[in-house]
């Protein structure tokens, strides 16, 4: 259920999997994607779980509607029964806010600066690595408190660069904006690495800590991949700070 966990300073980064959920094929087990076709009854479940998993209380998560742009909302708290906003980049300074990001190939971007109190939470495909959201994401941090050279930066499972083939035009373009996302697939085809564009993007932003996931989501079988399978789930990145700066509702570690 949880593939990958950190802890830094009281902030909380998390990955998940494809299982211990309930649904059913073709989004078996795990998946957390309320607009890819499945029972919307199954991924509440599934949300619950995955929130259990963590200490966190589902009704203070935060989702997203994902649209590959880089616009960035300041939430204070969940959105109840106000409209989703079309944004692909969370940001909060509230302590047991946790926000998600979806993913199936995308990056996800997990950011949190403990001395301020402030996370951020970034969908970063290749449109979103051309937009800029991840520098979008560390912009909106800083206007909270935050300053780049405290700020850990933790991207989850992802397609790689060996794996993600794409018309040489396409390629092109994107190695314009992000020259390290430039790659080839492992049978020498054209191909991007947006999870090293989005490293390098971090590191222009001055956000040198952090960590990058060995894992790909189009060869690992634990994974939801929309390249590999099309009609899939979606995977989630989770990050917040404890309100009592621990790991979650029930304080553990």
């Amino acid at each position: 259920m949880i593939s990958e966990r950190y802890e830094v300073s009281g902030a909380h980064f998390a990955f998940t999997d494809r299982w211990g959920g309930v649904s059913a094929a073709p989004y078996e087990e795990l998946n957390l994607g309320g607009a890819v076709g499945d029972d919307p009854a199954a991924v509440r479940a599934n949300r619950a779980a995955a929130a259990g998993a963590l200490g966190l209380d589902p009704g203070r998560v935060v989702w997203m509607n994902q649209v590959h742009g880089n616009d960035v909302a300041h939430v204070t708290a969940p959105w109840g029964d106000d409209p989703v906003p079309a944004v692909d980049a969370i940001v909060t300074d509230r302590p047991g806010l946790a926000l998600a990001v979806l993913t199936a190939d995308c990056v996800p971007v997990l950011l949190a600066d403990p001395v301020a109190g402030v996370v951020a939470a970034a969908h970063a495909g290749r449109p979103g690595l051309v937009a800029g959201v991840v520098p979008a994401a560390v912009e909106a941090m800083t206007a909270l408190g935050a300053r780049p050279e405290r700020i850990t930066a933790h991207t989850g499972p992802a397609v790689c660069g060996r794996c993600y083939e794409v018309p040489e035009a396409m390629r092109a373009d994107v190695a314009a904006v992000a020259p390290r996302a430039w790659a080839t697939t492992l049978w020498g085809t054209p191909a991007v690495d947006v999870a090293a564009g989005v490293r390098a993007q971090l590191v222009g932003a001055g956000v040198t800590k952090g960590e990058k996931s060995h894992i790909c989501t189009r060869e690992s079988p634990d994974h939801f991949s929309y390249r590999r399978e099309r009609t899939t789930g979606r995977l989630a990145g989770y990050v917040w700070i404890g309100s009592d700066g621990t790991c979650g509702k029930d304080g553990s570690k």
